[in-house]
């Protein structure tokens, strides 16, 4: 690496000097992992030359946001997409979430490749007053989208649903009748109110904990239409919990950003899957390290994910809402993506000194995979934010 020594902001308002260590280059053409179904939720990249100001239509770079696609699956991992990884209810509009769905299944399908895309009802309005029979409608709406496309669905958790239901049996009125007309069995999604506070209440409880029964009932009365349910709630022992109490084939697929190599690989009793937005940053460390579990090697599995887990919790700090910002940042540290832009201004959302820490525990986990791009990414930002 050419130039000086990069020097990275600190909390202590002072500049250190960071040398990055690198990573091996990550394998290609890796098969999918056999042992656990993994999907990395994958974020959206903005046009640069587009406006994408907050609250404008969402436009994307649709080269560079595929391209992280076909990355994902080159490593042998599945994609998640049109999910809150990718700005739902924070920039990534209906127009342009039906675009990327279509879009990203084509190019599943080409390839043969493991996709589920997110289904919801994020495109009517949120005014006060909206009924249950809107809700489903609006679901139904967006299932014929995804469906039609030929991915899994997966069913968003909907802020419309948080705020109309009157108790769990909404809950149950409303995915029974979903869930009845799916055409294949599809992901159910649960994500606590870290991730979206517009969440508060969800399934009819006031506390995740006491709405377990009431999703585990669900998913009972409907076993053979769910392939599973995605559990984002930073909460190990709930996850678990809701884990024990799923039907025969029914899975349970971590989406905890802070807990999840313990989480996959299991007890004695079962494990979890993954559905992910970690996993899109720490791609290859996560694809060694399924592959390590596929062969039993569960040394080889924790030492390449477990380094992972400071990254994980930093990028996904509160507000937690805002992880996208890192996973977007370090896809460009990365060389994926041509700038450091998102759509709804939303690059904006972490300072300087989150992302310089970001970039040091990316290397400390192995996934900063181009050292020298990185550093000299790095250096133009800072250089343009006012740091010499």
């Amino acid at each position: 690496m050419s130039g000086p020594p990069l020097r990275l902001p600190g909390a202590d308002g002072r500049l250190h000097g960071f040398t990055p260590r690198g990573a091996a280059p990550a394998p290609a053409g890796a098969a999918p992992p056999g042992s656990r179904t993994a999907y990395a939720a994958a974020h959206v990249v903005a046009d640069p030359v587009a406006g994408n100001a907050f609250g404008a239509p969402a436009r994307l770079d649709w080269d560079s946001t595929l391209a992280f696609r076909h990355r994902l699956w080159d490593l042998g991992l599945g994609v998640a997409d049109a999910m809150d990884t990718a700005q739902r209810g924070m920039g990534l509009d209906w127009p342009a979430t039906a675009e990327l769905i279509r879009r990203s299944a084509a190019e599943a399908a080409g390839r043969g490749a493991l996709l589920c895309c997110g289904a919801g009802t994020d495109h009517i309005d949120a005014g006060a007053g909206t009924t249950l029979e809107e809700v489903e409608a609006a679901y139904t709406e967006q299932l014929e989208t995804v469906e039609g496309a030929g991915a899994t669905p997966v069913l968003m958790a909907s802020r419309h649903l948080a705020a109309c239901a009157r108790g769990p049996g909404d809950y149950a009125k409303v995915y029974g009748r979903l869930l009845e007309q799916v055409r294949a069995p599809v992901i159910l999604h649960w994500l606590g109110t870290a991730f979206d506070p517009a969440l508060a209440g969800y399934w009819g409880h006031g506390a995740p904990a006491e709405a377990i029964d009431t999703v585990a009932g669900i998913i009972a009365d409907h076993a053979s239409r769910v392939d599973g349910i995605k559990v984002s709630l930073l909460d190990p022992d709930l996850e678990v919990r809701l884990r024990r109490l799923l039907p025969a084939g029914v899975r349970l697929y971590t989406g905890d950003d802070f807990n999840y190599p313990e989480l996959i690989e299991g007890d004695a009793e079962g494990h979890s899957h993954a559905l992910l937005g970690i996993f899109a940053a720490i791609a290859p460390a996560a694809a060694a390290a399924l592959r390590a579990l596929d062969d039993a090697d569960t040394a080889g599995y924790r030492a390449s994910l477990e380094p992972t887990v400071p990254l994980a919790r930093h990028i996904f700090a509160a507000p937690t809402f805002y992880y996208k910002t890192g996973i977007a940042f370090l896809s460009w540290l990365n060389g994926h993506q041509p700038g450091f832009t998102m759509v709804g201004g939303l690059h904006s959302a972490r300072d300087l000194v989150h992302l310089s820490e970001a970039m040091r525990l990316a290397d400390d986990a192995g996934v900063l995979t181009d050292p020298g791009l990185a550093v000299a990414r790095m250096r133009s930002l800072l250089e343009i934010s006012g740091v010499r």
